[in-house]
């Protein structure tokens, strides 16, 4: 069982930089590996990056990779989004979301879910 708070969002001009924080909890944390994904309007869920409480395993979707960066704090349960040269296609609702199992870059292999929190970009 894991809980997912992500935090960070709002509005930012595009060229500018946003940080998204995603706060964990629960037991055995280290059993699942960490992602982001987003949402616009319109559109389906999509892989942004991921990230895994040991070791790297950082991957990211092309379209972000170069300008976001993922991260944690392990003494913390915190999981970071640093996107920088935001676009105004990165406007979304950003998930945080953890898996047990399966593959990194598709929606249906993670088990929890944050709430979400709105990026907009503006141009």
């Amino acid at each position: 069982q894991v809980q997912l708070v992500e935090s960070g969002g709002g509005l930012v001009q595009a060229g500018g930089s946003l940080i998204l924080s995603c706060a964990a909890s629960g037991r055995t944390l280290s059993a699942y590996a960490m992602a982001w994904f987003r949402q616009a309007p319109g559109k389906e869920r999509e892989f942004v990056a991921h990230i895994r409480w040991t070791g790297g395993s950082q991957y990211y979707a092309d379209s972000v990779k170069g300008r976001f960066t993922i991260s944690r704090d392990n003494a913390k349960n915190t999981v970071y989004l640093q996107m920088n040269s935001l676009k105004p296609e990165d406007t979304a609702v950003y998930y945080c979301a953890a898996r047990s199992r399966g593959n990194y870059y598709s929606k249906e292999s993670y088990n929890y879910w944050g709430q979400g929190t709105q990026v907009t970009v503006s141009s």
